[in-house]
């Protein structure tokens, strides 16, 4: 009889916290994926991504969405704040957003001052752009710390997070060593495997540890009278590719397709490329050079597992939203902070203004809004105000963004023409134009800050995606294209002389 009672009362008690908050805002549940360029069923995608199909299936999906950097700080400390790299000041992996801007107010604190109870976990800012990989002022809670487990901010140095034996060994060898000094050496043949798949459990990795802390935060979040902000930072696919090995089953490596174009664009500026010197920095990689096909193969398979992976991981999320009830009153968002190159170009990460470093997935789904897609060109930057709109809170004057609320509730009404991306090269700073056929890049030498007015442009790059997907040619010197570069150069010009005037 006591036990009965207790789940009675339990079960009442639930049902009476999700009616409570049914009649309150709605809900946000902000999912952050690192490193996720848009590999994924929704996206034509032959990997299958049924969880993220669900979000797809009840809300907008972006498919011409674009970061505003393509690298983890700069691109989270843009989400976050709703505001563009030039202004964060945010364009590397030191950088911190309040060493900068002490009071500006991030996407999960503007919430929180607005009546939500803010809760995050996992991979949200870049944890190195944030005083103890968290940001104190932006949760109503201790941030869960927990869940950084790769990363330690006191010491600098990362963690161990392999289960293959040998692996842990090795790790363990280097975390004990001069992380720095080995990170120049770019290791010289001794550094962290770059895969690993070991028949372990979902949550022997940190993602299925985050997802099972969701899970759990979600039933504390549900019994609260009180709408929740609640952020889920995923951490693979970034590099290593690290999952398990059920996962790896998915797929044939042996069919796995390698990237039709393999050579920089022609006529594109040699800075415009890198080394990738990220992946060199794993055991196994050459440290200059092309990759050989069979470990491209193995690269491509480790991605295409970590993002299964990861949709497992969010699949128990919206479980858990649905068994609460919950799910009728909760805006989802999911993104990924910036793309990844896997061997086109002979690129390998991200670090570019191409397309393929800078597209990245973007869902959002309201609640009484049905599923549709947009190629009209959107920014990560429109998240905040987004969010704000979707959720009816007052939108804030601080931020670069375009609320794409009313495009979410019809794709015919486009508010954005274009996005804008950028990245630097040493003293140089490239701004990439993408409307919904071409690509326009210019690069300004600025001397390692953002371009203003007058800065010197060093050189120009056109792509036009229906002729050209794979962008082979730098089209911006043929004559048929002259127009158009001009009317594109125009309006990136425009747009930095505004933002500059602001």
């Amino acid at each position: 009889m006591k036990i009965y009672s207790r789940i009675n009362f339990y079960t009442t008690a639930l049902c009476l916290a999700a009616a409570c908050v049914a009649t309150q805002k709605p809900n946000i549940l902000f999912i952050a994926v690192d490193d996720l360029k848009p590999t994924l069923s929704a996206y034509g995608s032959k990997v299958n991504t049924p969880a993220m199909d669900r979000i797809a299936a009840q809300g907008t999906t972006f498919l011409n969405a674009h970061c505003q950097q393509a690298v983890c700080g700069p691109s989270r400390a843009s989400i976050m704040t709703g505001r563009y790299p030039d202004f964060t000041k945010v364009w590397d992996l030191k950088t911190k957003i309040r060493s900068i801007h002490p009071d500006i107010q991030t996407l999960a604190e503007y919430f929180k001052n607005n009546g939500y109870h803010a809760v995050g976990m996992g991979k949200i800012f870049d944890p190195r752009s944030v005083d103890k990989g968290s940001d104190k002022r932006s949760w109503s809670v201790p941030y869960s710390q927990t869940w950084h487990l790769d990363y330690n901010s006191a010491t600098g140095k990362p963690k161990a997070h392999y289960h293959n034996p040998k692996s842990k060994q090795m790790a363990a060898h280097l975390s004990n060593s001069n992380w720095n000094a080995l990170n120049k050496k770019l290791f010289q043949g001794e550094a962290w495997p770059v895969v690993e798949a070991e028949a372990v459990p979902d949550d022997a990795y940190d993602d299925g540890a985050i997802a099972a802390h969701a899970v759990k935060t979600l039933s504390k979040l549900a019994q609260k009278r009180q709408p929740f902000f609640l952020a889920v930072g995923f951490k693979k696919p970034h590099l290593p590719f690290v999952a398990p090995k059920k996962y790896w089953d998915l797929y044939d490596r042996t069919a796995i397709e390698l990237a039709p174009f393999q050579a920089a664009p022609k006529g594109a500026p040699s800075y415009a490329l890198h080394d990738g010197s990220e992946l060199r920095s794993y055991n196994g990689i050459p440290a200059q050079g092309p990759i050989d096909a069979a470990t491209q193969r193995e690269l491509i398979h480790g991605y295409y597992a970590c993002v299964a992976y990861i949709d497992a991981q969010i699949g128990k999320i919206l479980d858990q939203l649905e068994t609460l009830g919950l799910a009728e009153n909760t805006i989802i968002a999911l993104w990924g902070d910036h793309g990844w190159h896997l061997g086109d170009h002979g690129l390998w990460c991200k670090h570019t203004n191409y397309e393929q470093a800078t597209r990245v997935p973007l869902m959002i789904s309201a609640p009484g809004n049905k599923a549709q897609t947009t190629s009209m060109p959107a920014e990560l930057v429109d998240l905040y105000p987004t969010l704000c709109d979707l959720a009816g809170i007052p939108l804030p004057n601080h931020f670069d963004g375009i609320s794409l609320a009313p495009t979410i509730h019809d794709k015919n009404q486009l508010t954005r023409e274009f996005a804008i991306s950028q990245f630097p090269r040493g003293k140089k700073m490239g701004y990439a134009l993408r409307n919904e056929r071409y690509r326009f890049v210019a690069w300004f030498e600025t001397g390692g800050d953002g371009a203003k007015p007058g800065d010197q442009i060093t050189a120009t790059e056109l792509y036009d995606y229906t002729d050209d997907p794979l962008e082979q040619r730098n089209l911006v010197k043929d004559p048929h294209y002259k127009a158009v570069a001009s009317q594109l150069s125009k309006k990136l010009f425009r747009f930095i002389n505004t933002f500059k005037n602001i």
